[in-house]
Parts: C-alpha cells; structure tokens; sequence
C-alpha cells in the first residue's frame, strides 16, 4: 500500500492498532507492506494536513512501473511461500493507495481520556461534489480515539463564521460554528429513521403533551442526542463512559447539558441494571426508545459494534426492562463476520416480539430496531404535522420506505456479506514514492470506519 504523502504520522499508518485496521478491513489478506517515502514508526501525530497538489505529481504511468521493478525483489523476499505455490511461479503483488477524501486537517487538541485513552479533535475538509456553495468542499468536526484511529467515532458538519470563509484549502486561525440541524455520521440517519415503527405511538404521545424519552448509550460528540432533542422535540439522557469524551463534545461539538438533554457519565450496561431494578412502577426507568450506539473497544477484532458483552441474553433483557411497553430499541450493528452477525439477530430474537433491519448502504453498518410487542402500527395517523412527517422532513436519504425497513423473522436466511478476516503481518517501507501519486495507483484501498464513508476500497487490475 502506498502511504499518502504528508500523511505518514497520521495515527492510521503510524500505530499498531492503525495498522491492525488496515490489514483487517481487507477480506482475504494475510500480509501488507506499508511503503512510504518519510518514517511511519513515529508515534506522534501531526497537527495540520494538507494533500499535495497534483502539479507536484507526476501523470507518468511509467513511473509506477518503476517503482514497482525496483521494490520488487525485496517484494518477493516478504511474499509468502504459499503466494508461489498457489501462482506456479513469481506470484503477482497488486499495488494499492489510500484513499478518503481529505483534502486538509487541522488537529484542535489531542487529549487523554481515562477510558478511551488518547483521542484527538480535528477540523477536515473533504472533497463534496453535491456542495456547490463550498466549489465543491465540505468542512467536518471530527473525534477519532488512537484505539481505533481508522475509525470516525464522532463527526459533525461545521461552518466558517467569517464571510471571507476559508482561503484555498488553509484551516489555520479559522472559526467555525457546529451545525446540529444535520446528522453526517452515515449511521445514524438511519437509526432516527428507525423510530418509523413506533411513530404511531409517539405522536400519540405528543398529541397528549407528554414529550418521548430516550436513552443514548454512547455519546461521543453527542451529534445524535441534540438532533432528538432539537429536531424531535425528545427528553434525552446520554451515557458516556469517559468523562473526558463529555468534555470534549460541550467545547468542540456544541454539546450542552439542557432541561431536555441530561448527561452522564457511567457505563451504559450498568446504568441499564440500576433503572430495571427500581421496578415497574417507577415512570422515570422507562423510556420510549433506547439507542445504542456502542463499539468494541477490542482492536484485534477489528471494527465492530456492539461490543460481545451487549449481545448477552441477559443484557438485552435488562435493556427491554426499561422500554415501554411499545417503545423500541435501536442499535448500530458492525459486524466482524456474517456469523458475528447472525448471533446479534438471534439473540435479539430471542427476546424481543419483533425486528426490523435497516442498511445503511455502505457495506459496513446494520442497524436493528427491536420492539417488545409484534404487530405494531407503524401507519402514520391521518392528520397533517403528526410525528411521522416530522421524522420524515428530518432524514436525510430513503432510509423510511418500507423496503428500507424489513422485518427480520426468526427464520430467515440473512444476507449481509460475508467479510472473512485473517490475522497477517505488515512490513514498512519508507523513501520510494518519489513523484508517484495516488491516482497511478492500481487501485484504491480505505476504511469506512463506524460507518464512515471516509474511504475507497477498489481493487485494481
């Protein structure tokens, strides 16, 4: 794989669990070589990133074949054995570049959490064919933890204050605003979107003057609680397990606690247990939705959500405790095989009445929404501003159509993709990209990290 220039310190290529992303995002790969022209072993990370122009990059196909001859025995030495007995001769090594639409990035802080460990907040701009109003460029809040530095964990659209804007591509000295109005994060349209088979209820609800209740397991930003709470007119309570995380999502992301919005900082499992223990009667343990938006924190299995401890019987139990009796659970799934997968919809099927499913079209994330009884009337009510056209105006995509939201019955054969995965090795080469650029590359290789579609994956000849 060819490193981006300029970003051979970014923690994706400069860290062990970067490294372990990269090689698990790819189905079938038992070994990679990271080839770049500056040292990748660096563990820092740089503050600013800007992608070199393509006037300081040569067009010149023969430039790759360059680069590949003169790489290519030191190539064949770090080839497997078993590449040569598969090939009958000299196995062929496809060369690959990392792609993910960045065009520049400005790290605001880079911080410590007690759980999460290191963590760092970025300003992007990203390449945006449908943001004419930008020639073409959008600009991002990002989150990203060094655990999983391939992975988005929150991510918000922001604005220029200054009417002057942003001058070429330079985000330095900069002032931005959050916009709340919008959800970026690919998944999470489709989670709101989920409400779709409560939303008879909830209207009931609100026609009542009774506002809905939610509770978010996992924070990040907090992106997802203040669209509920602004856009849908919810009572939010959000969990986070570090309390630096919180902090970071009130300075960098607009996060706020509000009469409407109550932050806390715990495990989301345990919170779950304490409010199921207060019993049947206690209104305030219940809540019209609960959204999970939780991943494994284990690099070594890659990027997946929910973490193992979520998918017990037990837990989900907990978790129908204390939703109403027509509330639902909404959850984003990454699975790490089809059989990972499998497992969550089975266990889900084991207690709860009814499933739906929702892809999110990126080939990466699921999200299921469980609900305690069968047969709910998921019809919005016959008279304008109820609760389903407001959930309508405020998604973005297809994701409410009734072929966007499937029942899942116990019985049916699932058909999400099978990703097989191997543990492999990575080498790193450094100075041999001179001239080259990323578009004389074979082919394209990236990580749509939780849902992220940040990244590329094409194979090339």
């Amino acid at each position: 794989m060819l490193v981006p220039p300029r970003r051979e310190q970014d923690w994706t290529f400069s860290t062990e669990t970067g490294h372990l992303q990269l090689l698990l995002s790819f189905p079938y790969l038992s070994r990679l070589i990271l080839i770049s022209n500056n040292d990748i072993n660096n563990p820092s990370h740089p503050t600013s990133y800007n992608a070199p122009p393509l006037s300081t990059t040569t067009e010149n196909p023969s430039t790759t074949t360059t680069i590949e001859e003169n790489l290519l025995p030191l190539l064949l030495a770090l080839t497997p054995k078993s590449a040569f007995d598969r090939s009958n001769g000299f196995p062929e090594i496809p060369f690959l570049s990392y792609e993910d639409e960045v065009i520049s990035s400005l790290v605001l802080e880079i911080c410590v959490g007690p759980c999460v460990a290191e963590m760092l907040i970025e300003n992007v701009v990203l390449e945006s064919e449908s943001n004419k109003n930008n020639k073409g460029r959008e600009f991002r809040r990002r989150l990203r933890f060094k655990r999983m530095p391939n992975l988005i964990q929150s991510q918000v659209r922001i604005h220029p204050i200054s009417e002057l804007g942003v001058v070429g591509d330079e985000l330095e000295g900069v002032e931005f605003t959050v916009d709340n109005g919008v959800l970026v994060q690919p998944y999470l349209n489709p989670m709101v979107a989920g409400l779709v088979v409560i939303s008879s209820y909830l209207d009931e609800q609100i026609r009542c003057g009774i506002r809905p209740r939610a509770l978010c397991l996992g924070v990040g930003g907090g992106a997802l609680l203040r669209f509920l709470s602004d856009q849908l007119g919810f009572d939010v309570v959000g969990v986070e397990e570090d309390e630096v995380v919180l902090s970071v999502a009130k300075k960098y992301f607009g996060l706020r606690h509000s009469e409407s919005v109550h932050l806390c900082v715990g495990d989301g499992m345990e919170l779950m247990q304490r409010l199921a223990l207060k019993g049947q009667g206690d209104v305030d343990s219940k809540f019209d939705v609960v959204m999970v938006d939780l991943d494994s924190s284990d690099a070594r299995m890659g990027t997946s959500a929910p973490p193992l401890d979520f998918v017990r019987k037990s837990v989900l139990l907990v978790a129908k405790e204390i939703i109403c009796q027509r509330g639902v659970l909404i959850i984003n799934v990454i699975p790490a095989s089809k059989s990972f997968y499998e497992r969550v919809v089975t266990k889900f099927h084991e207690v709860f009445e009814e499933l739906h499913e929702i892809d999110v079209g990126n080939g990466e994330n699921m999200v299921l929404a469980a609900s305690r009884l069968s047969k709910i009337r998921t019809a919005p009510i016959d008279f304008e501003n109820s609760f389903h056209q407001k959930l309508e105006a405020s998604i973005q995509g297809s994701y409410m159509n009734s072929s966007a939201v499937k029942a899942l019955s116990a019985s049916k054969t699932l058909l999400y993709g099978n990703r097989m995965f191997s543990l492999g090795f990575i080498f790193f080469l450094k100075g041999a990209l001179s001239g080259i650029s990323r578009a004389n590359c074979y082919g394209t290789f990236g990580r749509r990290g939780h849902g992220e579609d940040n990244a590329s994956l094409t194979l090339g000849e």
